[in-house]
C-alpha cells in the first residue's frame, strides 16, 4: 500500500534485512507500510540488483548516502546516475577530522569540489549531520556553523533533527537560519526503546509536526531513520510511518 504522500526511509533502519536474498521482500514490505522513497546507504556494491529491487517494490531513490570523502567521487556519481539518484549525501566523517578549522575547511573543499563534478550530471552533493558537528566548537562556534558557512550554495543539507538536538542545537532556530539550503530532513517520531542519550539542545521528541510545518515549501522529502537493533525494528518503523503519513493527511 502506497499513499502517494512522499515519505522516505533510510535503509540503514532495516540493515539487518538487506542481504541479497532479503532485499526485494524488505523493500516491498517498506512500500507496504506507505513509504514511497528509500534512501540507500550502499550504492556501490551492486547497483544493478539495488535498482531492480527498488523498481520492483515501486520505491524511488531520490537520495543516497555515499561518502565523497571515503570513496572515489567518479564511482559514486556513476552509481548514482545509474540508479537515477539526484542527491548524493555524505553521511558521516571522522569527528576528529573536523576538530579544528583546517579540518573543517578541508571537508568543505572536498564537498565543494564534488559538487562541481556532480553538477554537469544533474546530481547534487549533500551533507548529513550527527551530534558531534554541533558539540565540537571551532573558533568559538559549532563546527557545523563553520562548515555551512564555507560550503558552496550548491551543496545541500540533510539535517538530522534528532542528532542536531543531541549535539546541542535548537533546530527551531537552526532550520529557519539555514532556509532553503535544507532540502532533506532525517526525522523520527518515536525513538528506539531504551534510548537514554542526553539531549544537549532542544529535544524534538513529539514535535515532528512542528518541524515539518517549519520547513514546508523548502524540504523536498522527510526521511525516517530509526536505529534500534537490540529488538525487532519493524514495529517501530511501522509506527513511525503511520505517524508521518497520518500527519500528512490531518
Amino acid at each position: 500500500m502506497t499513499t502517494g504522500q512522499p515519505l522516505g526511509i533510510q535503509l540503514y533502519s532495516v540493515r539487518d534485512d538487506l542481504a541479497p536474498a532479503d532485499l526485494g521482500p524488505t523493500l516491498a514490505r517498506l512500500a507496504g507500510l506507505g513509504f514511497t522513497h528509500a534512501e540507500p546507504y550502499d550504492i556501490l556494491t551492486d547497483p544493478d540488483r539495488l535498482g531492480t529491487a527498488l523498481r520492483d517494490a515501486g520505491l524511488t531513490a531520490t537520495t543516497a548516502h555515499a561518502s565523497v570523502v571515503r570513496h572515489d567521487v567518479t564511482q559514486v556519481l556513476d552509481a548514482a546516475q545509474a540508479l537515477g539518484i539526484g542527491t548524493v549525501v555524505t553521511p558521516y566523517v571522522d569527528p576528529d577530522s573536523i576538530a579544528d578549522r583546517a579540518g573543517v575547511e578541508q571537508l568543505a573543499a572536498t564537498l565543494n569540489d564534488a559538487a562541481a563534478l556532480a553538477a554537469p550530471r544533474g546530481i547534487r552533493i549533500g551533507y548529513h549531520n550527527h551530534d558531534f558537528e554541533f558539540a565540537t566548537s571551532v573558533d568559538g562556534i559549532p563546527a557545523y556553523e563553520l562548515l555551512t558557512g564555507l560550503l558552496d550554495p550548491a551543496v545541500v543539507l540533510e539535517v538530522d533533527v534528532y542528532w542536531a538536538g543531541v549535539g546541542g542545537a535548537d533546530v527551531f532556530d537552526l532550520l529557519p537560519r539555514l532556509g532553503d539550503r535544507v532540502r532533506f530532513l532525517h526525522v523520527v517520531h518515536e525513538r528506539e526503546p531504551g534510548n537514554d542519550r542526553p539531549v544537549l539542545g532542544v529535544d524534538t521528541a513529539g514535535r515532528m509536526d512542528e518541524v515539518l510545518a517549519l520547513t514546508a515549501g523548502t524540504v523536498e522529502l522527510p526521511v525516517v531513520e530509526v536505529v534500534a537493533h537490540h529488538s525487532d525494528v519493524w514495529p517501530l518503523v511501522a509506527r513511525n510511518a503511520a505517524h508521518f503519513l497520518a500527519g500528512a493527511h490531518a
